[in-house]
């Protein structure tokens, strides 16, 4: 009897754990495709309740933020919502930061990035909530040239953060088409998912080179993303575009908090 309950015991810990990814990569699949985002900043956290240090639940994250983004493209382009234009020019200018992001996530001392990140982040988050009031100004400025190239340098560093922290560069994606380019959420998300499904694929090849990802975690992350997406796709369609715009905004906000835990070292 004592031999099966040591034999059990791990196989119950398995199941568990397989049974919390699933869970996670529904819920992150559902919220990533229902705002643009690419559900990372749900399955960071959990990966890294599960003791993976920070390149590898990066890495593994953002497999399951493919096949998230993957998932959402597919269901996307049958409700015609992807500005495929926009999204393959913010793409050429992620795709470099993705590779990159990869690369710095093996020597890039990520506290004060993160530190930094987090402030942004909330700014970002607030400036969504009042957005209407603020775009009265910048309306006839928006097409400018200037705002222009932020947007494409802004795609850069979003590629960076999608494969540093395995988050998907949806967070900086969507305020960039809502506050500067103009989009509205119902467009801007799905623009976002199929430039995040590019830049990912970008960032988990070169994360595979170096051999970063744990792949059977990955893999159940994955499972639960895609029909999550899925389900935040067609969900979409049915919620106001502004109640999206406040989500999103929370949604920074909590993640923003958490990088400026870990910037100030305050999480454990």
């Amino acid at each position: 009897m004592l031999g099966i309950q040591r034999n059990t015991t791990p196989l119950l810990d398995n199941i568990a754990t397989l049974a919390f990814l699933i869970a996670v990569g529904l819920s992150a699949g559902t919220l990533g495709s229902l705002l643009g985002v690419g559900g990372g900043i749900i399955m960071v956290p959990a990966l890294t309740l599960l003791n993976l240090p920070p390149t590898q639940a990066a890495s593994t994250s953002l497999i399951a933020v493919m096949s998230t983004s993957i998932s959402s493209t597919i269901e996307y382009s049958r409700q015609k919502r992807i500005d495929y234009t926009l999204g393959l020019k913010m793409a050429a200018s992620s795709i470099p930061g993705g590779v990159l992001g990869a690369l710095l996530s093996e020597y890039l001392q990520e506290d004060t990035f993160k530190l930094y990140f987090g402030i942004l982040l909330i700014l970002t988050g607030v400036y969504v909530v009042y957005k209407k009031s603020v775009l009265k100004d910048l309306r006839a400025k928006r097409r400018s040239l200037p705002l222009q190239i932020a947007v494409f340098a802004a795609s850069f560093g979003a590629g960076i953060i999608s494969s540093l922290f395995g988050v998907g560069g949806g967070i900086v994606f969507v305020p960039a088409m809502l506050l500067v380019l103009g989009l509205t959420m119902h467009r801007a998300a799905p623009t976002s998912q199929f430039t995040l499904m590019i830049t990912a694929i970008a960032g988990v090849f070169t994360h595979s080179v170096l051999g970063h990802p744990d792949y059977l975690q990955a893999v159940v992350l994955s499972a639960g993303a895609f029909a999550g997406a899925q389900i935040g796709a067609r969900l979409s369609r049915m919620t106001k575009d502004m109640l999206l715009q406040r989500l999103l905004a929370i949604m920074l906000i909590a993640v923003a908090i958490t990088f400026i835990l870990d910037g100030l070292s305050l999480r454990y």
